[in-house]
């Protein structure tokens, strides 16, 4: 009777590899969430100045707006 035991072995070329293909894919994450967002700041820019202050928003601080919640202030 056989058996047959799978298992890897971590070595280093496939550590390097798993960690760059981490790093990408969390790269990517975050580019795809920056992107989702910039609909958002076109349409704030296409506003006048004034519908921006009613808003309460400044012309120059439209991305801190779009992006408020990923600051730690």
């Amino acid at each position: 009777m056989a058996t047959t035991t799978t298992h890897t072995i971590a070595t280093p070329l496939r550590d390097t590899w798993e960690r760059f293909i981490t790093r990408l894919a969390h790269r990517f994450e975050g580019h795809m969430r920056v992107r989702s967002r910039r609909d958002q700041i076109e349409a704030l820019e296409a506003k006048s100045d004034t519908e921006l202050a009613r808003m309460g928003i400044k012309r120059d601080g439209i991305a801190c707006h779009v992006f408020r919640d990923t600051f730690y202030t």
